[in-house]
């Protein structure tokens, strides 16, 4: 299935991450825009892929495998790289690695999940909190080379959006993680209850 067209674009996202990263290398404003453009496709791809794959009835494991993978690691870039630029400076850093921890976070506890045969909805919250963030890095990669918004400048606004998605992120993340703690204790009570079946059988044939 990897020669399907939402694998395909999957794939491109995850290629199109060091190109991002490559361009903003650049001097301004040519390497943000390119930067821009480069992270504008890829956040369309992040749509299209699961969108094509539903509708095509092309869903695969390799597709779900690949698509959160590529997620993460375009945000890990997209924010250390805004880091790296100055974009995101001081106490904003706060807010940028509150996301990026979250991300980590989700991934172990998805692994774990995968493992018992368990799967936790994606909330509409948690939809809002990737759009809000995919516009927010969205605004910082272009940073100063921006047009201004009133008051507010291209920069002021990414910073704006990366909090607003940092607090979504830790409420989101909560909720994430109390399911998945509910469905691990679940999990022990049952390994617990094998386990002393299996003691009170030895007992009995003793």
């Amino acid at each position: 299935m990897i020669s399907s067209l939402p694998n395909i674009l999957t794939l491109s996202r995850i290629v199109a991450i060091p190109v991002i990263v490559g361009f903003l290398f650049l001097d301004p404003p040519l390497g943000n825009w390119l930067a821009f453009g480069t992270y504008t496709y890829a956040c369309i791809t992040d749509f299209l892929d699961g969108y094509l794959a539903r509708v095509w009835e092309q869903q695969s494991s390799l597709g779900r495998f690949l698509d959160p993978i590529a997620d993460k690691l375009l945000v890990a870039a997209v924010l250390l790289m805004v880091v790296w630029t100055g974009a995101v400076g001081g106490i904003s850093i706060l807010a940028a690695a509150v996301i990026l921890c979250r991300e980590i976070l989700v991934s172990g506890l998805r692994e774990f999940l995968a493992q018992v045969r368990v799967s936790v909805p994606v909330s509409q919250l948690a939809k809002w909190k990737t759009t809000l963030q995919m516009l927010a890095m969205g605004f910082l990669i272009v940073d100063q080379a921006g047009p201004d918004f009133g008051p507010l400048s291209t920069t002021d606004i990414g910073i704006l959006g990366l909090w607003a998605a940092a607090v979504l992120t830790l409420i989101t993340g909560y909720d994430y993680l109390r399911s998945s703690l509910r469905h691990i204790a679940d999990e022990d009570a049952v390994e617990a209850g094998k386990t002393a079946k299996t003691g009170k059988s030895a007992g009995d044939a003793s």
